[in-house]
């Protein structure tokens, strides 16, 4: 059974390094939650009146589960590659352990054959050649009992090589299921995505299609404004007072993302649905998960799902000026939080274009141009 496994390891140890278990835990916790928030997507999406962006939006999301399966599929590989490293490294430290005691019982066998049963008892003249003897029999008894002593531990550590082994053919096994399921998963993944592009290509040549998703797309900037005059008008006590005017900001904000302006501010041709439509504010194209900050000091009035802008978080920043983040990947924070310039606000979500950030800056509803209160400029 050892030689067999012994064959295995090499083939799947290529190439692999250690890696930490702890770790692999957390992203695998990090996988599992976010299989949770499109889960809680895909439930919010079903409420939804149906129509062209619900239909992206439910492929979309049916594809960033797979994508989420996919990577949860792998990192179970991972993990199950770094238990047999583990397990392997056992194996090669019990087995030379075991060799080392099997070398030390044999010369300390050989010793006492040589010295024979009785020691070297001759003739004794004296009582001092007498306690000599004995002694040297105290001292043979003493010999014996770390004989046995050794043995025992020989055996118990045989016990564990042979436990190790049984704990790596079953970890192995497990692996090899892993491969298998991470195949199948990566096909499903290939399947919505080609699923995906495919509507997305019917899109293009449907003017129907794009005349009614320009509509929903008018309707959803409707809603939205909708939504901030609700908050613009909720009581007094609950809005939010910032140290330093938001204002007096202007040309002072940071980037909420690194990354690079993929769509700026103003009308635009909708790259997929070939109309005319108004940006309200950046399409930042960033690293999908990169950190997500707030601009400015603000609370946190609004963190949910809406509608095609998925994950949704927005900061009351003061005197009727909002910040919003869209297209987030999950929601880290709730209503009514209060945040600092700086803290965290969610992480880079995907859209059908690749990751991206909404980033837009609202005064009394009214969307304005957000490169003109940054610092540094998208690009």
């Amino acid at each position: 059974m050892r030689r067999s496994l012994g064959l295995l390891l090499p083939a799947l140890l290529v190439a692999q390094s250690a890696q930490d278990p702890a770790e692999l835990r957390q992203k695998l916790a990090a996988i599992q939650g976010r299989l949770g928030q499109v889960d809680r997507q895909l439930e919010v999406l079903k409420k939804r009146r149906k129509g062209v962006l619900v239909e992206i939006q439910g492929i979309s999301l049916q594809r960033d589960r797979a994508k989420a399966q996919v990577e949860g599929a792998r990192l179970r590989r991972d993990q199950a590659q770094s238990e047999v490293q583990t397990i392997s490294r056992e194996q090669t430290r019990i087995q030379g352990e075991v060799l080392k005691l099997q070398g030390d019982l044999r010369k300390q066998v050989r010793w006492m054959q040589a010295l024979g049963p009785m020691g070297d008892l001759g003739f004794y003249s004296t009582f001092r050649d007498l306690e000599a003897w004995l002694v040297e029999g105290r001292m043979l008894a003493w010999v014996r009992l770390q004989e046995r002593k050794r043995l025992d531990h020989i055996h118990r550590l045989q016990g564990d090589l042979s436990a190790k082994e049984k704990a790596l053919k079953e970890v192995l096994t497990r692996l090899a299921s892993e491969e298998r399921e991470a195949a199948q998963l990566q096909a499903a993944l290939r399947l919505q995505e080609e699923k995906l592009n495919g509507f997305l290509d019917g899109l293009q040549k449907d003017e129907v299609a794009q005349k009614q998703a320009q509509a929903e797309l008018a309707e959803e900037a409707v809603q939205l404004e909708r939504l901030l005059a609700g908050l613009l008008a909720k009581p007094k006590g609950e809005a939010f007072e910032a140290v330093v005017a938001f204002a007096n900001l202007r040309g002072e904000l940071p980037q909420p993302v690194e990354g690079t302006l993929a769509l700026g501010f103003g009308e635009h041709l909708h790259p997929r649905f070939r109309t005319k439509t108004l940006q309200s504010g950046l399409l930042i194209a960033a690293s999908g998960g990169a950190p997500v900050n707030a601009v400015a000091d603000g609370k946190v009035a609004f963190a949910d799902y809406y509608q095609s802008y998925g994950p949704m978080v927005i900061l009351d920043h003061g005197g009727g000026w909002f910040s919003l983040y869209t297209h987030l990947l999950g929601l880290q924070v709730a209503k009514g939080q209060v945040l600092k310039a700086g803290e965290a606000v969610g992480a880079v979500g995907d859209t059908v274009d690749g990751p991206r950030l909404g980033f837009e800056i609202r005064h009394q509803a009214q969307p304005q141009d957000p490169q003109k209160w940054l610092k540094r400029r998208y690009r």
